[in-house]
């Protein structure tokens, strides 16, 4: 059992935050979004993260140099195990090479736990001026949840400023399992998503983030999953997997459910979702 130091979230305020008394918890956690090629140093931050409590770490590619990096990264680490996820992120769609990028994902999923990060960005300045633009995500999207399918691997889903379309388009593929990541869209879209048994995750954004606060609060807790999106910056600090504790603690506080119990749902959710029953944390 792993153990981190929480902060007691029942009291609110500058001045009680002063008083609050640390506690040791047992967590396992899973950061389920994660570029870690993109940190400066990801093997120490991988370590640092096993001892904040984190088993495992899902690494998403975005193009097929992150891809290959994202398998090197993978494996067994002291207390963490990392597990690479093959995608193609519309933001990598002027990628020279996009079929050898598709096939290169198709070549190596069976070494995957999900395909990702894929999807549609429709507030791209590109995808505002161009209706082709718009409709070349939705084709190579519609490729890769097809992948998604063939292979039964779960799907991690980009959805800027496109949730609905999103949605629509895995269903019309056929996508038994999906996460929307960092999901901040419709809440009449989201509750249509959990009617198709799909799940959302939560960031570190959620402590201040009234859209993703609200999707939060609205999903049951069976359906969410914790990540950090490392190394986006939050509030002025780069983060880095072992922050998926800070997502913990807004998600507990959002929901006024007790940290270790939203650290035991959340990891047996991600569990679930990945197939990892027969993995091992670190090695």
């Amino acid at each position: 059992m792993f153990f981190v130091k929480f902060f007691n979230n029942n009291q609110s305020g500058m001045k009680q935050e002063k008083a609050m008394e640390e506690s040791k918890i047992p967590v396992r956690l899973v950061d389920c979004h994660a570029h870690l090629e993109e940190l400066e140093a990801p093997e120490a931050a991988i370590e640092r993260a096993g001892r904040s409590g984190v088993v495992f770490i899902v690494g998403v590619g975005m193009d097929e140099e992150s891809n290959r990096r994202i398998l090197s990264l993978s494996g067994h680490y002291s207390e963490v195990t990392v597990l690479p996820a093959l995608g193609i992120h519309p933001w990598s769609l002027k990628e020279r090479n996009l079929e050898g990028s598709l096939e290169f994902i198709k070549n190596n999923i069976g070494k995957a736990v999900a395909v990702g990060e894929v999807g549609l960005d429709f507030w791209l300045k590109e995808a505002r001026k161009d209706a082709s633009h718009r409709r070349r995500q939705e084709e190579i999207f519609r490729r890769l949840l097809s992948l998604g399918r063939e292979f039964s691997k779960p799907v991690i889903i980009h959805a800027r400023g496109a949730w609905e379309e999103c949605l629509r388009l895995a269903v019309e593929e056929r996508v038994n399992q999906a996460v929307f990541h960092w999901f901040s869209g419709p809440l009449e879209v989201l509750r249509k998503a959990l009617d198709h048994g799909y799940l959302i995750s939560a960031t570190p954004a959620a402590r201040y983030s009234e859209k993703h606060q609200s999707a939060i609060r609205e999903a049951p807790l069976g359906k969410i999953l914790l990540e950090t999106d490392c190394p986006v910056t939050y509030e002025g600090r780069t983060s880095e997997p072992a922050d998926v504790v800070r997502t913990l603690q807004a998600v507990a506080a959002i929901k006024q459910i007790p940290e270790a119990e939203v650290a035991k749902v959340t990891t047996e959710n991600a569990i679930r979702f990945f197939g990892l029953s027969g993995e091992r944390p670190g090695g």
